[in-house]
C-alpha cells in the first residue's frame, strides 16, 4: 500500500468511528473540533446560524466543518448541488432547502458510515431533494457536466490528490458553473511535530496546502475567476489534537512554536467558476 492509499484508509477509518458514535460530536479528539464542544457550538463559531442548526435533522450537524459555505454559495431554486465529502448530511440539508423541490442536492462520501447515517438522516427527516453516493472525491460517481454548484467543508484538505479532486470537480460541472470551498490552508509550513502528524492529518490541519499553493491548483484544474471570498485564521483551541502535541514529550512544541501555529492555520471559502 503507498503513502497516499494508506492516508486515504487511516482517515476512512476514523471519520468510520466517528460517524457509528452515538455522541453527538463524535470528535473523539480527531476532528478539527475540541472535545469539550458541542456540535452547534463548533458549527456557531465557523459561521453557522441558530436557524440553520434547528432546520437540519438530529445527527446531521458533527460539528466536523470550517466554514459555513451554503450561507455564502448564492444558491438558486432549481439549482443541482454536490457536496463533497458530505458526512451525515449537514450542508445537504441546508442546501435541499435552498434549491427547492425543483432542485437537487448530491452528497458524495467515501465513508460507509457516513453515508449510512446521512441516508437514515433523509429518511427521518422527510426531504426527497437530497441523494447520497458512496464514492471517493478524487474519482466522483457523477456523470459529466451534470452539476451547477458544488460546496465542500473542510474536506478538501484530507485527500492526498487534490489536484483529482479539482480536475473531477471541474469535470462534473456545467459549463459556468461554479465552486464555494470552505477548507483549511497554510500560511506556512507546519512544525514538523504537526506535519507528521497522523492525529494532525485526519484532524484536518496536516494535510493542508499552503494557501497561494492551494489556490494555483483549482487555477491549474482549469477554474476560472479563482478568489478567496473571506478567510480567517482557524481558531487554534478547537485543535485538540494539535494542542495535545504539546504534552507528548517527544513531540513538545514550544511556546513560540504554538503562537506561530495559531498564525497558520487559516479557514478560507474559496470561489471559482468553470470556463
Amino acid at each position: 500500500m503507498d503513502k497516499k492509499e494508506k492516508i486515504k484508509q487511516t482517515v476512512q477509518t476514523e471519520y468510520g468511528k466517528i460517524a457509528a458514535s452515538q455522541t453527538s460530536c463524535g470528535c473523539n479528539q480527531i476532528s478539527c473540533c475540541g472535545p469539550a464542544n458541542t456540535p452547534d457550538g463548533v458549527s456557531k463559531i465557523i459561521g453557522y446560524t441558530s436557524d440553520q442548526l434547528q432546520n437540519v435533522p438530529e445527527g446531521a450537524n458533527l460539528g466536523l466543518g470550517c466554514g459555513n459555505p451554503v450561507a455564502i454559495a448564492s444558491l438558486r431554486a432549481g439549482e443541482i448541488v454536490l457536496d463533497l465529502g458530505s458526512g451525515a448530511g449537514f450542508d445537504c440539508f441546508l442546501a435541499a432547502q435552498k434549491v427547492g423541490l425543483t432542485g437537487r442536492v448530491i452528497g458524495v462520501d467515501m465513508t460507509p458510515q457516513m453515508i449510512e447515517r446521512a441516508r437514515r438522516n433523509v429518511e427521518k427527516s422527510g426531504f426527497s431533494n437530497i441523494e447520497f453516493r458512496l464514492g471517493e472525491i478524487e474519482h466522483l460517481p457523477i456523470a459529466d457536466a451534470s452539476i451547477d454548484v458544488i460546496i465542500s467543508n473542510c474536506v478538501i484538505n484530507l485527500s492526498p490528490d487534490k489536484e483529482s479532486v479539482f480536475r473531477e470537480t471541474y469535470r462534473v460541472l456545467k459549463t459556468g458553473g461554479r465552486i464555494m470551498i470552505s477548507d483549511i490552508v497554510l500560511t506556512q509550513p507546519l512544525p514538523t511535530a504537526i506535519a507528521n502528524s497522523v492525529a494532525a492529518y485526519v484532524g484536518c490541519v496536516a494535510g493542508a496546502m499552503l494557501k497561494d499553493e492551494y489556490l494555483k491548483t483549482i487555477a491549474a484544474a482549469g477554474f476560472a475567476n479563482v478568489k478567496v471570498i473571506e478567510e480567517s485564521y482557524y481558531p487554534i483551541e478547537l485543535c485538540a489534537d494539535i494542542l495535545s502535541l504539546s504534552e507528548s514529550d517527544d513531540r513538545h512544541l514550544t511556546e513560540q512554536q504554538s503562537a506561530t501555529l495559531a498564525k497558520t492555520i487559516l479557514s478560507v471559502r474559496v470561489q471559482a467558476f468553470k470556463r
